[in-house]
């Protein structure tokens, strides 16, 4: 897809959906002695999320890990529709769609990896980090210039609200 019809399709995105692992985080897991799993967030996805919410975009986390210490910094963020231990993405998000009135035509996923391809596949704008698997890259409309957990979330939830002067 060029350039120009990437950047048209932005003006339409009234949903963000995205993974947690290897696009919220960079994917790497920090195992304590007493077996707990540490991620790591980039602050400034942090800021474009919650700004996102504010300006009265959907935010919707979906997730195959059931980390709670990820649920409670997304709830902090005010992102209410977060999906964690989940097996089958393509369902949830047509429950999410189903629920809140919204078409494929407003969705933007930002997914990593095989669990995400087929949620992505029924969104206007499939979108992955640079070091995203080469599965998804070959899928995605667009591809972030930054990895994982580095801010990519940030890459397009300002490039969405910039065109659509929600960017502070």
């Amino acid at each position: 897809m060029n350039s120009v019809n990437f950047k048209e399709k932005l003006k339409d995105i009234k949903c963000f959906v995205f993974d947690v692992d290897g696009v919220l985080t960079n994917g790497m897991l920090h195992v304590t002695n007493d077996g707990m799993l540490l991620r790591a967030m980039n602050i400034k996805d942090g800021y474009a999320l919650q700004l996102a919410v504010k300006k009265g975009y959907r935010v919707v986390i979906i997730s195959g890990g059931k980390d709670e210490g990820v649920v409670i910094r997304l709830k902090n963020l005010g992102i209410t529709d977060i999906y964690v231990g989940i097996g089958n993405k393509l369902q949830q998000l047509l429950a999410v769609m189903q629920e809140h009135h919204l078409t494929s035509a407003q969705l933007l996923y930002m997914g990593d990896d095989m669990p995400d391809v087929e949620a992505m596949k029924n969104c206007s704008i499939a979108t992955c980090p640079y070091d995203a698997a080469p599965q998804i890259r070959d899928i995605c409309h667009y591809i972030s210039p930054i990895k994982g957990g580095d801010g990519c979330a940030r890459d397009v939830i300002e490039q969405v609200l910039t065109l659509n002067n929600d960017w502070e």
